[in-house]
């Protein structure tokens, strides 16, 4: 009965191509933005930022940057833990080699730096694709982490192999360090979060966006009608691998703190993302926070009811954890490949019809 387009009219070619349409969808992320901006940064509390917020935000950062690639151009990547490491070692150089820089600079440096090594990784999709590319991007995993756990110059010839962030401040305000306060890294990551957003939907629905979906739906065809494939395949994995070193930078800085390459950009950490993409959706941004948000989610909600509410052992409930998401894979493959952002579509689609038979 809310949700409907009668009355909303449009004027002009900008108002109908603009990023939301529909008045009511405008209205609601103008309200989900308040909220995130000026409301939770006042009520937030370490437990919440450290177990729910910044975890959400960073990797739907990185969510975003994996569509981007597998959903919209169709290029299956098994690389992206490192190419967070990617993102998180050159934050780390930066940060040590430039200290006077402001720590926005340093962030989108380490995304730059991250979209050159997944542009040279991308190289074999242009002759190579399907399961071989995601061999070819799983080696790129493999190696990278093996480079930076054996060239002790990445690490400054720290004598653990790990890495530590700095204590940095934008703006007087501590934003890497033990003594950051809560509310300032989840504004930082919010920030970069709402930043890649924006740059992500508006790339998608432009030239550049469609000529990545029609390399992903016929290379052939699109081939023949004018799109190069070379600039379509390697921009998409520029674009991706500055939004994942984007993601990489703050979860080493900002969130954890201190890394060490193999436990935290591993495989487990490839697959995490690539799940978070296929649970939210492929092909949407949308869909990428709601794959972030539910991964993020799920061990906290199997904690409280599992081990809180129920008793259970802790190592039964992570195991139970495994069980569901692998379940989950499987149904939404089956039954919905597009995800939670395609039942959102339904549901949507439902409100507008209502209540007349559909």
């Amino acid at each position: 009965m809310f949700y409907r387009e009668s009355g909303d009219f449009k004027t002009s070619y900008e108002q109908d191509s603009q990023t939301f349409p529909i008045k009511f969808d405008r209205y609601r992320y103008y309200a989900v933005l308040a909220i995130a901006f000026l409301v939770v940064p006042f009520v937030i509390n370490d437990y919440w930022a450290n177990a729910i917020l910044l975890p959400f935000l960073i990797y739907a950062i990185a969510a975003i940057g994996l569509n981007i690639l597998v959903g919209y151009a169709g290029q299956v990547s098994l690389g992206t833990g490192g190419f967070m490491a990617v993102g998180a070692y050159a934050c780390y150089k930066f940060m040590t080699m430039m200290p006077e820089v402001s720590m926005f600079v340093h962030v989108l440096l380490a995304g730059g730096m991250t979209a050159i090594v997944c542009v040279a990784f991308g190289l074999p999709s242009l002759r190579i694709k399907g399961f071989y590319l995601a061999v070819a991007t799983l080696a790129a995993q493999f190696f990278l982490v093996w480079l930076f756990n054996r060239v002790p110059w990445f690490y400054n010839y720290s004598a653990s192999g790990q890495i530590s962030a700095p204590e940095r401040d934008v703006f007087g305000i501590l934003i890497t360090g033990p003594n950051a306060p809560a509310w300032a890294t989840y504004m930082f990551s919010l920030i970069f979060l709402t930043f890649c957003a924006l740059i992500a939907r508006n790339l998608t629905r432009g030239t550049l966006g469609r000529s990545w979906m029609a390399i992903r739906d016929m290379d052939i065809a699109a081939e023949i009608i004018g799109v190069n494939p070379m600039k379509a395949k390697l921009t998409a994995f520029g674009v991706s691998g500055f939004f994942i070193g984007i993601s990489g930078a703050l979860f080493f800085s900002v969130y954890l703190g201190a890394v060490e390459v193999g436990e935290a950009f591993g495989i487990t950490k490839s697959f995490l993302v690539l799940f978070m993409v296929i649970i939210g959706g492929l092909g949407s941004i949308f869909g990428s926070f709601a794959g972030a948000a539910f991964l993020v989610l799920l061990p906290v909600v199997l904690k409280v009811v599992g081990v809180d509410v129920l008793g259970w052992p802790t190592d039964i409930v992570a195991h139970f954890q495994l069980v569901i998401v692998g379940a989950l894979i499987i149904v939404f493959l089956i039954m919905e490949p597009h995800g939670l952002a395609q039942l959102w579509r339904v549901a949507k689609e439902k409100l507008r019809l209502w209540p007349f038979p559909h």
